[in-house]
């Protein structure tokens, strides 16, 4: 078993917490030193309240859905002998109202563009390798989003 830590840390700076008049800008501290700069989406808190050029949490789930499968396709397709030399995915999350009207990411579809070496597999053994990497991927294994590659 292994744990996995991050601090995620808020103040008060600016603007009037009981008023609803505050910034949700914060950070995202990891175990490396990486420290990201957090805010919500626009979505959800309007502008000064939030921080387009921010992470928001439903991007770094995303990223962390698509990250996992690369990780997790670059791992099966060495143990196939298929040779990677790049892999670049655009993914796409659908933020939707569940049955109490309460929004989630309801669908992950992941774009993956993956450049071969001098051995390379067939469609049908790409296929496979996304599903073997999917199957072992420890965030889709950990959540109820519906996971697509497309």
């Amino acid at each position: 078993m292994s744990k996995h830590t991050a601090q995620v840390a808020w103040t008060l700076n600016n603007g009037d917490f009981l008023k609803g008049t505050y910034s949700r800008e914060h950070l995202w501290k990891f175990d490396g030193g990486v420290v990201v700069p957090a805010s919500p989406a626009l979505t959800s808190v309007p502008l000064p309240y939030s921080n387009p050029a921010n992470v928001d949490p439903e991007e770094a789930y995303i990223a962390a859905i698509s990250s996992c499968h690369l990780l997790s396709f670059l791992y099966v397709a060495f143990q196939g002998g298929f040779e990677v030399l790049s892999y670049n995915d655009n993914a796409i999350g659908d933020l939707t109202a569940n049955e109490r009207r309460v929004k989630w990411v309801s669908k992950v579809t992941l774009h993956p563009k993956i450049v071969y070496g001098t051995h390379a597999p067939t469609p049908e053994q790409e296929a496979k390798l996304h599903h073997e990497a999917h199957e072992t991927c420890y965030i889709a294994n950990s959540v109820k989003t519906e996971i697509i590659i497309a």
